[in-house]
C-alpha cells in the first residue's frame, strides 16, 4: 500500500468518526489536534506529525466545511 493510501484511509476513519460522533465531531471542530490525538472509541489515528499539524491549522464550524479545508491541505 502507499503512503498516500494509507493517509487517505486515516482520513476516511477521521471523518467517519467524526459523522456518527456528535462529540467528537464537535472536539475536532474546535481543537482538530486534540481531538486526532486523543483518538476515537479507543481507536488511534495513525497520522504522522505532519499530517496532524497540517490538519490542526483548519479552522470549520461544521464537518462538511472542514472535509473542504481537509482536501486543500
Amino acid at each position: 500500500m502507499t503512503k498516500n493510501f494509507l493517509i487517505q484511509q486515516e482520513l476516511s476513519r477521521l471523518l467517519t468518526a467524526a459523522a456518527i460522533n456528535g462529540s467528537f465531531r464537535q472536539a475536532l471542530l474546535s481543537n482538530p489536534g486534540k481531538a486526532i490525538s486523543s483518538g476515537f472509541g479507543g481507536e488511534v489515528f495513525n497520522f504522522n506529525a505532519d499530517v496532524v499539524q497540517r490538519l490542526s491549522t483548519i479552522s470549520a464550524s461544521s464537518l462538511a466545511e472542514f472535509a473542504s479545508q481537509m482536501i486543500s491541505i
